[in-house]
């Protein structure tokens, strides 16, 4: 667990500086809040990796004043190809997500809901793409204490 701590607290560091409050560490998951914007989310890093573009992790962010919740974001490892064919697995069931340059969201806000519901009962996810150099790969993911961290950032947003 520790391993995978370490991670997401540099995550959160290395982010612009801004005013964020910790909503806690549940297993391999982070829960936080930026009132300034305000938003709230649950975040972990992947697992491993090396030869890496950019820093993976996965979120679930909530924006009360837009009226978002529940909604994934990936941040992948490498940088994708123009038609990256971006595919999330969730225990057994699979995703298609749409992307840019090195992310990855949720084709649409009912995709978002059925992304959470099947993290929320699974143990792991990997998210599979190609990368830029016409090369397949994927990033890994513990679900453990993904739920506690969802829960908790989202409750951390409900009174805004």
């Amino acid at each position: 667990m520790l391993r995978l701590i370490i991670p997401i607290v540099l995550l959160v560091i290395s982010a612009p500086v801004i005013a964020r409050d910790s909503l806690g560490v549940f297993g391999d998951w982070g829960a936080f809040r930026d009132a300034d914007i305000p938003r709230c989310y649950a975040i972990a890093a992947a697992e491993g990796g090396a030869g890496l573009d950019f820093q993976p992790f996965a979120s679930v962010g909530t924006w009360p004043d837009r009226n978002v919740r529940g909604q994934v974001h990936f941040r992948l490892s490498r940088e994708l190809s123009s038609n990256p064919r971006v595919a999330l697995a969730v225990g057994g069931e699979r995703f298609t997500l749409t992307a840019g340059e090195g992310d990855a969201w949720a084709t649409d806000v009912r995709a978002d809901r059925e992304i959470v519901a099947a993290i929320r009962a699974a143990s792991r996810m990997s998210i599979s793409a190609t990368d830029a150099r016409g090369n397949r790969f994927t990033d890994r993911y513990s679900l453990d204490g993904a739920a506690t961290a969802i829960d908790a950032a989202s409750v951390g947003c409900s009174g805004q």
